[in-house]
């Protein structure tokens, strides 16, 4: 596995500028989002499992949004990745690209977190 730094998985300068420093936002937003990626992961899995290409680019395109609308540049490439994948019809390459996607959007989340609570700590 390799070891990102947090600007990679987080650009926390631009959403800080989105939020423009109001914790309590930032911590909806990190709620919203957890919500969205459970939902965005099972659409992503139940669309390979039954090999719905046009299903999974919806999905992963969803979630590079997303992402991308929170600063994270690592997971907002994987979606892309995975998105682009399933528009091309490569159901097996997108099946194994998809661990790369739910592990940098995990990271991505726990940045996401952090910095909330670093934010509502003051």
């Amino acid at each position: 596995m390799n070891e990102h730094s947090t600007a990679e998985i987080l650009d926390r300068n631009a959403l800080l500028d989105r939020v423009g420093d109001d914790a309590a936002f930032l911590l909806e937003l990190a709620a919203m989002f957890s919500e969205q990626r459970d939902r965005l992961m099972a659409e992503i899995h139940a669309a390979m499992q039954a090999g719905d290409a046009a299903a999974l680019a919806r999905a992963a395109h969803t979630l590079k949004g997303s992402v991308g609308n929170l600063g994270g540049s690592l997971a907002f490439e994987a979606a892309r990745r995975l998105e682009t994948l399933a528009r091309n019809g490569q159901l097996q390459e997108a099946r194994e690209a998809a661990p790369q996607l739910e592990d940098e959007v995990a990271r991505f989340e726990r940045a996401l977190l952090r910095l909330a609570e670093e934010l509502n700590r003051g």
